[in-house]
Formats: C-alpha cells, sequence, structure tokens
C-alpha cells in the first residue's frame, strides 16, 4: 500500500570479500619489524711469524727481497711504512703459505743460490721456469762484468800508452763533446798553441816520421786534413744540436741573450776532467765506434785486473749496477 513502509531488507555479508580481508590481515605484521643492518664479521688477522729461528737459506731469501725494496703488500695511504723486520716477517708469511706465488712474484731479485728454498715445489712447471730465468740471468750477469773487467783493464792500458786518450785524438771522436767543455772556452793563444803541439806530434811522433822529413811532411798534411774533417763533423753535430733546440728556444718569452758565462782556470780544469771522465765511460760502454772492441772483450790477457785501481773500479762498477736494477723485473 501506498505511504506503508517497505520491508527492511537484510544484506548479507559477501563471504568471499571478508575471508580475503582477514587474509589480507593475517599478512600483516603483529608488530613493528626491527630492521638490522648487515656487518661483515672483523676478520682477526694471523700474527705474523717470528723470524728468529728461520733456516739460513731461508733467511737469506727474505733479506734479497728487502733490500731490494720491492713492496711486499698493500697499504692504506697515509699508513706508515713498514720496518725491515716487518717486511721480512711479510715476506716469510707469504713465502710459507704460497711459495710459488712467492716465486713469481719475486724471482727478479733473486739468485741461483736462493733457489734451494723452492726445493719443496721444485717438480712444479712454475718452478722449472723461473728457476731457468734466473739462472739465465745469473749467467748473463756474469759475462757482462768480465767483458767490463776487460775493458776496464784495456782502457788503463792505454792511458799508459798515452794516445788513445789523448786530448786531441779525444777531440777527433767527439768534437761536439769537446766544444761545449774545453774549446768554447780557449783563447786565441791555446787555440794556436794546441795547433802547433799537434802538428810537432804529426811530425816527430809517427813512425814515418823517424824515417825523415818526408815521412814529417806527410803527418803535417795528414794533420791538416784530419782538422778539417774535425771541424766539419763539428759543424754538423752543432747544426743538429741546433735544430733539436728550436722549439725550445721558441717558448722563450723574452728575447734577451743571455751573458756569455766565462770560467776561471779552476772551472776549466774542472770542465777538462769532466769530459775525459765522460770519454772513459764512453769507452766502457762500448761507444767508441771505430775502436774494435773484439780485441778487447775476447781477450783473456785483459782478465788481469791488478794494474786497475780498485776504488774507480767499485765507483764504475756500482754505477753500472744501478743502472741493471731498473730493469731487473722485465723479464
Amino acid at each position: 500500500m501506498w505511504g506503508e513502509l517497505e520491508p527492511r531488507v537484510k544484506i548479507q555479508p559477501n563471504t568471499s570479500d571478508t575471508s580475503d580481508l582477514q587474509d589480507d590481515r593475517s599478512t600483516l605484521p603483529e608488530k613493528p619489524v626491527e630492521i638490522k643492518l648487515l656487518v661483515p664479521p672483523i676478520v682477526q688477522q694471523e700474527p705474523l711469524e717470528d723470524t728468529q729461528n728461520v733456516p739460513a737459506d731461508i733467511t737469506a731469501l727474505l733479506d734479497a727481497v728487502v733490500v731490494s725494496g720491492s713492496k711486499v703488500k698493500s697499504q692504506q695511504i697515509g699508513e706508515a711504512e713498514l720496518t725491515p723486520e716487518e717486511r721480512k716477517k711479510e715476506l716469510l708469511q707469504q713465502y710459507r703459505s704460497k711459495p710459488l706465488v712467492f716465486l713469481e712474484r719475486y724471482h727478479g731479485y733473486l739468485k741461483p743460490e736462493h733457489l734451494r728454498s723452492f726445493a719443496h715445489v721444485s717438480a712444479d712447471p712454475r718452478t722449472q721456469h723461473y728457476s731457468k730465468v734466473i739462472h739465465r740471468r745469473a749467467a748473463g750477469s756474469t759475462d757482462k762484468k768480465r767483458i767490463r773487467n776487460q775493458r776496464y783493464a784495456a782502457l788503463r792500458a792505454l792511458q799508459k800508452e798515452g794516445e788513445y786518450f789523448s786530448e786531441e785524438q779525444m777531440r777527433m771522436r767527439e768534437p761536439l763533446l769537446y766544444e761545449q767543455y774545453i774549446g768554447q772556452y780557449l783563447t786565441d793563444e791555446e787555440v794556436l798553441e794546441r795547433s802547433q803541439e799537434a802538428m810537432l806530434h804529426s811530425a816527430q811522433g809517427g813512425p814515418e816520421a823517424q824515417q825523415g822529413a818526408p815521412g814529417g811532411l806527410a803527418h803535417l798534411l795528414l794533420n791538416s786534413y784530419q782538422e778539417r774533417l774535425i771541424q766539419g763533423r763539428l759543424q754538423e753535430e752543432q747544426e743538429r744540436e741546433e735544430d733539436a733546440q728550436e722549439e725550445d728556444e721558441d717558448d722563450e718569452d723574452d728575447g734577451v741573450q743571455e751573458k756569455t758565462w766565462e770560467p776561471t782556470s779552476e772551472e776549466k780544469a774542472l770542465l777538462r776532467e769532466e769530459f775525459i771522465s765522460q770519454m772513459h765511460q764512453r769507452f766502457l760502454d762500448g761507444k767508441d765506434k771505430d775502436f774494435n772492441y773484439s780485441e778487447v772483450d775476447e781477450n783473456p790477457d785483459f782478465d788481469n785486473l791488478d794494474i786497475v785501481s780498485r776504488d774507480a773500479e767499485e765507483k764504475y762498477f756500482d754505477e753500472d749496477d744501478e743502472g741493471e736494477d731498473e730493469d731487473v723485473m722485465t723479464e
């Protein structure tokens, strides 16, 4: 009937929805989740081994690497450098834990006598390979020392003879070097005196001159020819050096010409000594192009070093060894 209230409709709940809701609520955490940061565990380093009771052969092995100055472990910036004893302990630990890695890393500093410390891994191909490298390098070093010993003995013998290392002969071999150290500082009187001495030596010193005037005249002509050759070589070398320096000179801002330096007599003497020293070093290094080094390097007569000044010999050898150490790890 119109105006009567319609009966209320009772809405039945959707059981599927409530079940879903209950399921969703069941997945919610009942309490706040505690978040934990994962921190890597602190690794306790094993204490380095004591080097007091180490066998002598292993001690010699470790000392060889320590003396070389080779880096034995990575360090943080600002971290204090390891003391020699700390380096030795670190190396001992590396050797005992991984001897083959030790041999591979430091073989450039080892000698054949150190290989006995690797007898327990001698069957490994890596040990055999690096053993050959060490022996080959040692053999080459021995041969090199023998050769430079012989050259040093030959140098002293040539000095006694007085001809090969005379100032005029050295000037002929290296005119530019002579000019830089000596020639440019000579006065006109000294240049004239040098020329007269060279001509006198040519006229009196040669075997042809001892047979009479024709020989002496031949030497005078030869001396004049050699002087022209020296001046020609000097000019060529100066032009090459000027070309090499041309780019550097263009970069200079000011065009002010530098004042010519005039050395004192004491400074001239020092420059002369430096020139002679460099000529000796060139001979020892095998850089004298016209010298037959096979007559020295293969001559057993130069094996005796009794005539060599021991101090000078050791000075040269030490300087040469410093150059070799830079390439010790290139094998």
